[in-house]
């Protein structure tokens, strides 16, 4: 299996650009991360490494893993985009806490079979989805 950074040569390449140094640094603090980063969050921790990396850079780079496949835009309905890691990951769902913005990552087998018995059921080609559940996480709940 290919490296993030492989895959993201690859793909610049294939559309006829080239990779920089400021692409590297944002590739390897986006990786560094398991966190649902912003953009904002992304560019503020590069500026501390590589004070030449601008915010527009670190908005069009995230655009870029998403285009090459190794980020996936996410929104949890905070009026803001956030990033994940994509390639070589295994597919998820999110619960999202409305009191404190928690996010937890699940997998359920059943929601997935559930998914494809009812694209079945209706003809339908089911090419992705996104889940995002919503309410209050157990400490939330208790304040």
């Amino acid at each position: 299996m290919k490296t993030e950074k492989q895959v993201l040569e690859d793909f610049l390449e294939k559309k006829g650009l080239r990779n920089t140094p400021q692409r590297d640094v944002i590739l390897e603090e986006f990786l560094r991360r398991e966190a649902h980063t912003t953009a904002a969050e992304l560019y503020r921790i590069v500026r501390q490494r590589d004070r030449t990396v601008g915010q527009a850079t670190v908005y069009r780079t995230l655009k870029l893993f998403c285009e090459a496949g190794i980020a996936r835009e996410v929104d949890f309905g905070e009026g803001v985009m956030r990033y994940e890691h994509h390639y070589g990951h295994a597919h998820h769902d999110h619960l999202i806490c409305r009191g404190c913005g928690r996010t937890i990552e699940v997998v359920d087998k059943v929601i997935e079979e559930l998914q494809q018995r009812l694209s079945a059921q209706y003809g339908f080609q089911l090419t992705g989805h996104a889940l995002y559940l919503y309410g209050l996480c157990e400490k939330c709940r208790n304040k």
